[in-house]
């Protein structure tokens, strides 16, 4: 899993005014719970490029006056009309409480159905995973090696290691679906 780090400062005061003073500094409002007690800080704007424009999950290393925290981003609030960052919540992570993620799904391997004309549908981009922090995975790998014209995986068929998907065991991730082409070449054989 990839980890970003960022450096916050505490905040003294809480409130609507603190809050817009900290916005007009181009710093953004932040809790961080889970854990301990709760945690009032502020964090740059621009140290949230890191993760918002990268569609890859990651733990964030927050450090506050010295001492380093793991979270993940729990949910972030935007601007309705500058799109900026207005707050952010953080979950401190501990190494023995499962977390839950959406974790995004890549192939691999070259699909014999779309060797033969198939058309490759990911029905499913990103799935909810449930694990311990360690054995959080940055990717769910699906092998398509096997999979011909209208076969299908299912999140039941999707081997997991110490780590659980949340769908619906028999939503379809990915199929091969036919196309006119492969019809045609079907026919003529």
């Amino acid at each position: 899993m990839r980890v970003v780090s960022m450096s916050g400062s505490l905040r003294e005061n809480v409130g609507k005014k603190d809050a817009k003073a900290l916005r007009r500094e181009d710093k953004v409002p932040c809790v961080m719970y889970g854990k301990t007690e709760q945690v009032q800080f502020a964090l740059n704007q621009t140290d949230f490029q890191r993760i918002l424009f990268n569609p890859a999950p990651c733990f964030i290393d927050i450090q506050l006056n010295g001492e380093t925290r793991r979270a993940m981003l729990k949910d972030i609030q935007f601007h309705p009309v500058t799109e900026i960052v207005y707050h952010a919540d953080f979950y401190e992570l501990s190494d023995n409480k499962p977390i839950v993620m959406s974790i995004p799904v890549h192939t691999t391997g070259t699909s014999c159905g779309v060797m033969k004309g198939g058309k490759l549908v990911c029905k499913q981009k990103r799935l909810n995973v449930k694990a311990l922090p360690a054995n959080m995975p940055s990717e769910v790998l699906v092998d398509i090696t096997n999979l011909d014209i209208a076969q299908r995986v299912k999140v039941q068929d999707i081997p997991t290691e110490n780590f659980e998907i949340l769908n619906v065991k028999s939503s379809e991730v990915i199929t091969v679906n036919s196309t006119r082409a492969a019809a045609v070449a079907e026919a003529a054989e």
